[in-house]
Order: structure tokens, then sequence, then C-alpha cells
């Protein structure tokens, strides 16, 4: 092969790989949300997922695309592992439709069968592609512009590969090559490589389909290749999973064991029953339609024989990759919430206090990693305030559900009202955590850009941080021991902070007309202040709901104009505490 077949082939390959990449964005943008929900609410079953993961895979054109956004789901909390195997299952099953796809770039003839071939059919759809994509005016034809011109790109790439590889069959090295693949782990180790570099399945075997233009490609030499592909497209999912909780990467690892044992199984029931009785169709030479045909039975074979074996696989993934302590103790915290103590009202009222506290202070502790990432940036840190964030909400999705059942027993005075105490300020514990991801991501651009904020900037910003993080110690404390004290003390601190960010927003103001500070640092800078003074709205919000659900009433407007109103003696002796205490310089 020389330079000029070898670089057609490199251009085939990107052109190979933009297609199917700009043919599934465009079918998962007009799709829209809607995968994502079919995933979420449908498998919850075994089977439904498989069939699931292999109609959503089938349209995206990419297993490891299904997987990844599997991953995400478990990382969130949305689905269990045990749930997210069949839908991987299913993925892997279904990336093999793109195989039969490609057979369609072997068409050819004369007459009327010629406008069928590959050339008018990627020229018919790559015009009405273009025709879309630049005078169509609904964004869905767009899309669907998008679709066409990736099939036509795909279908021109293929012709590509195969017009350049095509004069290998007179070259003795390359026969030598492909003949040494007929060993099993060779072949497969040749598989893992290619699909581990172009990260994708469907890739893989769409470059064996190209080769097998050439007829020299046999059964015995493409069979363990398409295992290894199989195996080497766990590469991006695995990739995907680095910065997931335990769960996610838990499903990741699932994606890479179903392919290992499925290529395990069927090579050794394969070449087992070979050695006893030998095949004769070993020799056949391949082509596209046969290497689609064999891509999609092995796949058909191994999700069949792993489909029973789900629970082993969750174990075994279980005990390859184990909870962490703190895994544990947030399961063991939600798990308090049993079904059957909403029967016996006060035990249930008891539970859910101490899972909302646990809440509170797990919301407490995500914006001190959050505050904590301005002075030591890394990525595990950051990655922490995620991996709490989607506690939190499993927190707020369980004991919203849990708390909203347990109103409608029969329950006394007191337990009543601490019902609603805790479902008034739920959702406050939840949006401060969101707040520790807004904060964690404004620590990370700074982080990114070597942005550089001015010394009066932080000085400002260590004063106002120490406030919050006062503030919300004061409203978490007074939640968790429902004291009175140190909830009448949140307001004066919150209407302080308040000033504290209207003063630093003039000042930031004026060091950007002195030229003392840019726009990029300003944006960051007004971002932060705005969750910080939020973060404190939400700390005032759970006060409130302490000091008046005590008298049996909630109206926190009226309660916060009367104290503003009213300014008790109390309450303008700590608001002075706290002027001096976080004074700007």
């Amino acid at each position: 092969m020389g330079i000029a077949e070898a670089l057609a082939l490199l251009g085939g390959v990107a052109l190979f790989l933009f297609g199917m990449s700009l043919m599934g964005d465009g079918l998962k943008r007009i799709a829209g949300s809607r995968l994502e929900v079919v995933l979420y609410r449908l498998s919850s079953t075994p089977l439904r997922g498989i069939v699931l993961g292999t109609g959503v895979t089938a349209v995206i054109q990419s297993s490891s695309a299904t997987s990844v956004m599997v991953v995400g789901f478990v990382n969130s909390g949305m689905l269990n592992v045990d749930r997210a195997i069949g839908i991987v299952l299913g993925s892997c099953l279904g990336t093999s439709v793109t195989g039969w796809i490609l057979c369609l770039s072997n068409i050819s003839g004369s007459g009327w069968v010629s406008l069928l071939s590959t050339a008018t059919l990627t020229s018919i759809v790559a015009v009405a592609g273009i025709i879309l994509r630049m005078f169509a005016k609904k964004q869905r034809s767009h899309y669907l512009g998008d679709i066409l011109l990736g099939f036509a790109v795909l279908m021109f790439g293929m012709q590509t590969m195969s017009a350049a590889v095509s004069g290998l069959r007179q070259v003795p090295a390359f026969l030598d090559l492909i003949t040494s693949f007929s060993h099993p782990l060779l072949g497969i180790l040749a598989g893992f490589l290619l699909a581990a570099i172009l990260q994708s399945a469907s890739a893989g075997v769409g470059i064996l389909q190209a080769l097998s233009i050439t007829g020299t490609l046999d059964f015995s030499e493409t069979l363990p290749m398409i295992l290894g592909v199989a195996i080497g497209a766990a590469v991006p999912v695995l990739l995907s999973a680095l910065g997931a909780n335990t769960g996610g990467k838990r499903t990741a690892v699932v994606y890479l064991l179903i392919n290992v044992l499925g290529a395990a199984l069927v090579a050794l029931v394969f070449y087992g029953v070979n050695l006893f009785v030998p095949y004769p169709f070993l020799t056949t030479v391949m082509d596209p339609v046969k290497i689609a045909a064999l891509n999609s039975a092995y796949r058909l074979a191994y999700v069949l024989l792993l489909a029973p074996l789900i629970g082993v696989m969750e174990r075994v993934v279980c005990l390859m990759i184990p909870d962490k302590p703190e895994d544990l103790e947030a399961q063991a915290a939600i798990d308090r919430l049993e079904e059957r103590f909403l029967d016996h009202p006060a035990l249930a009222v008891e539970q859910s206090r101490l899972t909302i506290n646990d809440m509170a202070t797990g919301a407490q502790r995500n914006i001190q990693i959050a505050f904590g990432l301005f002075g030591l940036y890394t990525e595990d840190r950051y990655n922490q305030v995620q991996a709490m964030e989607n506690l939190i909400d499993r927190y707020e999705d369980k004991l919203g559900s849990y708390l909203m059942r347990l109103t409608g027993k029969d329950m006394g005075g007191e337990e009543s009202r601490a019902v609603s105490k805790y479902l008034h300020t739920l959702g406050d514990f939840e949006r401060i955590s969101d707040h520790a991801v807004n904060i964690a991501d404004a620590a990370k651009e700074i982080h990114e850009k070597n942005l550089q904020l001015s010394a009066d900037a932080l000085g400002e910003l260590d004063v106002l941080t120490g406030a919050v993080v006062e503030v919300l110690d004061l409203a978490v404390t007074a939640f968790v021991k429902d004291d009175r004290d140190l909830a009448g003390r949140v307001e004066p601190l919150e209407e302080h902070i308040d000033g504290l960010c209207d003063e630093m927003k003039l000042r930031h103001v004026q060091r950007l007309q002195k030229g003392e500070c840019t726009l990029v640092q300003g944006f960051v800078f007004n971002d932060l202040l705005t969750n910080y003074e939020r973060v404190a709205d939400h700390c005032s919000n759970i006060a409130v709901a302490i000091l008046e659900l005590a008298t049996g009433s909630l109206d926190t407007h009226q309660y916060l104009q009367g104290v503003k109103e009213q300014r008790s003696e109390a309450f303008q002796r700590y608001l002075e505490e706290y002027q001096r205490k976080y004074a700007l310089k």
C-alpha cells in the first residue's frame, strides 16, 4: 500500500466516523429527551430493558452512547444497577444494526438496478439532506437533514475505505497478517485494538466489512476479530465513568464484563467443539453481508446466554467495586423510611426526622466542600460535590413521597407540625445543595481558565464566605435541635449578607471602571454573589419554618415583613453584632 492509498484509507475512516456521529446526533435530536425518558420509565424488568436497549441503540447507532447514557442514570440515582444491566445487554445487540446498513454500500448493477446502487443512493440522500439543512425553516427538518447527510458521508467513507484497501489482496505481507488473525487470541487482540482506537464497535465492524472487499478474510479470521471488537468498544464507556459514583462505575464495568463473558463463552463453545468436530465453513470467504450476519448472530447468542445471569453479574460487579463507607451510610439513612412504619405515624415521623437531619448536614457539608475548592481545587473534590448533590436529590425524592403519604395518616398535633416543618424545608435543603454545585462550577471555571481575582475581591469574598458559613450553620443546627433561639439569629445575619452582596457588587463595578478586573472575572464574581445570597435566603426560609410552625402557622412573607418593620431589640442587637463581625474593609 502506497502513501496515497494509506491517506485515502485514513480519510475514509475519518468520513465514516464523522458520518456515523452526524447521523446519530441527528437521530437523538429528533427524538429529543424521549429516548432518555423511555429508558428510565420502561426498563422495570430485565426483558424490557433488553428490548429497550436494543431499540434505542438501533436508533442512535451506538452501544457506547446508550451505555454512557445509562451510566449517567445510575450515577444520578435514577436507575439501579440491576435495571441498567438489561439495557446494556440490549445495547450490545442493537449496535449490530449498523453493519446491515453498511451492506447497502455494495449494491450495484445495470439498468433499473443502478438506481439502487451505492453511488446513486448516496447522491440522492446527500442532495435531500443538504436541501433540508439549508432551506428548511423548521428545526426538526434541519435535524432530518443532518441524518441524511450523515448517512451519505458514512456511505461515502465506506466506499473510500473499500477502494483504498482493494489492492491489498496483491500484497503478501497483508495476506500473512490477515492469516495470523485466524489464531483466536491474536484475532481478539487485533479486534480489541481496532475498536478501542476508533471508540466504536460499529466502526470496527465497518472496517472489517471494507477489508472483506479484498476477498482475503475468511470465517476463521473474522470471528475472533468480531469478539475483540465487542470488548474494545467498552473503552469509551469505562472512560465516561472515571468521575462517576460507585453505581456508575459498576454499570461501566458491567459493559466490559458482558462483552468479556460473551467472548469467553462463545469462544469456549465454538473452539471446543471444533477440536472434536472440525467445522467445514472456517475457510468460507467473508463479504459485508456475511460479516453483518455473523456479528448479529454472535451478539444475539451471548445476549441469550447472559440474560438469565443478570443477578449474578450484578453481584460480581458489586464485589469488584465495593461500596464506599459513606455510600453505605447514605443508603442506610434512606432505608430508614420503612413502608411498615407508615401504619405507626410516631415511628414514621421519628425516622423522617433522622433522615432529613442527615440531608440537612449533607447539604451543609456540600457547601463547605464547594467553598474549599477556591483554596485547593482538585477533580476529586469537585466530583464529591456532584456525588453529594445526587445523594441530596435522592433524599428529597424519597422523603417527599414518604412524607406526603404520611400526611394521610391519623397523627397528633406535634407530629403534624413536625411533618409540616419537614415538607416546608425539604426543598430548601435541596436548593442549598444545588447552589453548592453552582459554586463548585465557578471554582472549576476559575481553575481551568486560570482567572485571578483581585486582592480586594478575594478579601471581600472571604468576609462573605464566613458570613454564609455561619448562617448555614445556624440554620442547620437550629433545625436539627429545633432551637428557636438559634433560628432567631438567622434573619439578622441573612439581612446583613444581602447588604454585603449589594455593596460588593457596587465595589466590583468600580474596579471594572478602573480596569482592575476584567469582564470575564466579573461574570464569575457576580455568579458567586448570586449563589451566596440564595443560600442565605434558603437559610432564612428554614428559620422561619422553625419559628412559625411552633405557633401553628406559616406565612413566610408576612413573618419577614413583620420582622423587618418591627425591628425588635434582639433583631437589632444581632444585626449590629454581625455588621461588626463581617465588615468589608
